[in-house]
């Protein structure tokens, strides 16, 4: 048995009151060689860690990520996707089918710390280590070992030989150490979903048949100190501040370069396809463009490189690239690399836990790469985020809906995760938008990018960059949002006429409280907004000249009243019509009751 020494009571009080980001970032600089057989797709390398306990706390043990045992019979990962109440579409291919060579598999030997042999327990996916040396605060140590890999096939994110023939996406291959943060050890079992790392350096070398090319993480170091050895030939990475390191490799890749914005080299990585090569080349100043607009947006892109490469099942975002498949239509070309390198910001230099807090990732990646798409392939629409709200108001009808800070593995529903994640995620943004007024939220999304890039930052750390931000208050917001399934749903129960006097009787149906906007038109044309805030803000959006209409403000809605009596001086005007949110930001489940329309026959 394993005698584990927990964090100390008053650190975990401190962890779960606080729940802001810590001054404190751990550490993990890899050194790393690996050689692949490209015949039976099994590698060996050696790793070497010189981690930095930054943390607080002494610690007794370490743990490790070792990915690719999930893809094999009766993992648990394969498990999962049996018992699941639905199925995950992202895999294609049942786990309990696949023939020994097409298995998954990631050993690790001779594990050391500081040269001292280390006894560790395996358990699948996750190694636990108990260290000869506690590791005390300020403290490093070095992690020493071998391991033994074989690339499964490519089911989920990683894996060899894919549908399009690429022949290596080399992606969670190599033994990750978990973070430890706030909330503790981060150890979850690899079941397909997301990932938490560790900030370091990485120098990866990495020897294949010479006749490939390798696409990677970090810079390729000068192509003199590449060595040649019985038709082999090692390419030499380092990528600095990065909390992973992926690579892709095949003997048929066009490498293209194109210049990126503020001397970013961009990379692309694609099959000689003459199907594809259009749009491939095509994708290049796309690309830039779609840097240029994350830039300004949120934020400078702090690293040299980025590469898009041709690999993968679909679209995933690692360090300073991704992997994408590539055999689509131009427009699924530019939306998957548009939505992956937006990760770049929000998963790779920000960082959340993607198991605990996957919406603010997912959520704020798809808010920020859809209306990138949306100007720079001039498209126009008026609601770009519409798709976004459809799938929350279908969600919310199917009753399968979880509260968003759900752990990601632990999903009733493989369909609820996405939507929770992706959509209501982005409407998170958005309806920021509504509440704050749209400058305010760029302003927030920069500030945010500013202070927390390299930072692991969580939900509380973006509110309270809102409120200082917008001057309101905003943890009514987070939690119901975020914390609760709860729904917005307003409705205009009755309007009555006294003279020049109308009564709107509005109700708060759903137990979601918001500020309310109610657009007034009169038969004449003209047209008056009508501002209700929240009592909860503690504040009042300003003017958001929406179409130059007259902006009204009244008296804060308490929450504690579903009521409120609403009275419009009609000024002897005729009035055609009432509608509650007029901008559609406010993700109201029942819209049918929002709007109310006179007869104008009388």
């Amino acid at each position: 048995m394993i005698n584990f020494k927990p964090p100390s009571l008053l650190f975990l009080l401190f962890a779960s009151t606080f729940l802001c980001s810590q001054s404190w970032q751990q550490n993990a600089d890899y050194t790393m060689s690996v050689e692949l057989d490209v015949a039976s797709y099994q590698y060996k390398g050696k790793q070497k860690i010189l981690y930095t306990n930054n943390s607080p706390e002494t610690l007794d043990m370490v743990f490790y990520h070792l990915y690719f045992n999930a893809f094999k019979p009766n993992s648990e990962m394969s498990l999962r996707l049996k018992n699941g109440k639905d199925k995950n579409k992202r895999f294609k291919v049942s786990l309990d089918s696949l023939s020994p060579i097409d298995q998954g598999k990631l050993l690790v030997f001779n594990l050391m710390q500081d040269g001292i042999p280390l006894n560790p327990v395996f358990q699948e996916t996750i190694l636990q280590v108990p260290l000869k040396t506690p590791l005390g605060p300020g403290k490093s140590t070095v992690l020493e070992l071998e391991f033994l890999g074989q690339v499964p096939n490519l089911i989920r994110r990683a894996g060899k030989n894919s549908k399009e023939n690429v022949a290596f996406s080399m992606a969670q291959w190599y033994p990750k150490l978990s973070e430890y943060d706030i909330t503790g050890w981060n150890t979850d079992p690899y079941l397909g979903r997301e990932f938490h790392g560790v900030w370091g350096n990485f120098d990866v070398k990495i020897t294949l048949d010479k006749n490939y090319t390798v696409a990677a993480s970090g810079y390729l170091q000068s192509n003199k100190k590449r060595i040649i050895k019985t038709g082999k030939k090692t390419w030499h990475f380092i990528a600095p501040k990065v909390h992973d390191f992926t690579w892709a490799a095949d003997d048929d890749y066009i490498h293209d370069v194109y210049p990126g914005p503020n001397g970013v080299v961009l990379n692309f990585f694609y099959k000689n396809n003459p199907a594809i090569l259009e749009n491939w080349k095509n994708l290049q100043p796309i690309t830039a463009e779609l840097m240029d607009y994350f830039n300004t947006n949120i934020g400078p892109y702090p690293y040299k490189q980025y590469s898009v490469v041709q690999g993968g099942d679909g679209g995933m975002e690692y360090a300073m690239l991704t992997l994408i498949t590539g055999e689509r239509n131009f427009r699924s070309l530019v939306g998957v690399t548009a939505h992956e390198l937006a990760h770049s910001w929000f998963q790779h230099v920000l960082a959340t836990n993607e198991t605990k807090d996957e919406w603010m990732d997912e959520g704020f990646t798809s808010y920020i790469s859809t209306l990138a798409e949306d100007e720079i392939l001039k498209e126009n629409k008026p609601f770009p985020l519409e798709s976004s709200y459809l799938r929350y108001f279908r969600l919310v009808k199917s009753g399968k809906e979880q509260p968003q800070s759900s752990n990601a593995n632990r999903y009733e529903y493989n369909s609820a995760y996405e939507i929770s994640a992706y959509n209501k995620g982005s409407i998170f943004l958005s309806q920021l938008d509504y509440i704050m007024g749209h400058d305010k939220l760029l302003e927030t999304l920069k500030t945010y990018y500013k202070e927390f890039k390299f930072k692991h930052p969580l939900p509380n750390d973006f509110r309270r960059i809102a409120e200082r931000v917008s001057g309101f208050q905003l943890n009514w917001y987070l939690t119901d949002w975020t914390q609760t399934t709860n729904t917005i749903d307003y409705k205009i129960s009755s309007v009555l006429k006294n003279g020049n006097t109308l009564n709107i009787q509005l109700e708060r149906v759903g137990l979601m409280p918001m500020p309310i906007e109610v657009l007034i038109e009169f038969i004449s044309g003209e047209k008056a907004l009508h501002y209700i805030p929240l009592n909860l803000m503690r504040g009042s959006k300003t003017n958001p000249n929406f179409f130059g209409i007259p902006w009204i403000e009244h008296t804060p809605w308490s929450w504690s009243n579903p009521y409120y009596s609403l009275l419009i001086n009609l000024k002897n005007k005729n009035i055609k019509s009432i509608i509650i949110d007029p901008s559609f930001l406010m993700a109201d489940t029942n819209r049918s009751n929002n709007s109310y329309y006179f007869d104008l026959s009388e």
